[in-house]
């Protein structure tokens, strides 16, 4: 294939905030986890698939439950979807470990319990 560019798997994306190593990025519809630090308008790696613990709100989380990003914490409910929770979080926990979607899934499909 000669129009192949690369796996996706790590986009340089350039941040509109700053960002510490291992935050999430969101640039328009793509999410993703920064490599490094970046201050705002600056280029970062950002890892747009695989697994991460991340940060979680007080709400217990169940493995297979959409993880949303709200106010620099995961929860079960938001605005921007980022993945899927892989593993049980209970309440009070403060991280949780989400696989991250690198597809970008439509709102309304967003907003659909998983089945």
């Amino acid at each position: 294939m000669r129009n192949f560019i690369q796996p996706g798997d790590v986009l340089t994306l350039v941040t509109p905030a700053d960002v510490k190593g291992g935050a999430i990025v969101n640039v328009g519809a793509i999410v993703g986890v920064a490599a490094a630090d970046a201050k705002a308008g600056m280029e970062v790696e950002t890892a747009t698939s695989g697994v991460f613990e991340l940060p979680k709100g007080a709400a217990a989380l169940a493995p297979g439950q959409f993880a949303y990003w709200s106010n620099n914490l995961v929860g079960g409910s938001g605005d921007l979807l980022i993945g899927v929770v892989i593993a049980a979080a209970e309440a009070g926990s403060t991280t949780c470990r989400v696989r991250l979607n690198p597809a970008f899934v439509p709102e309304a499909e967003a907003r659909r319990s998983p089945a």
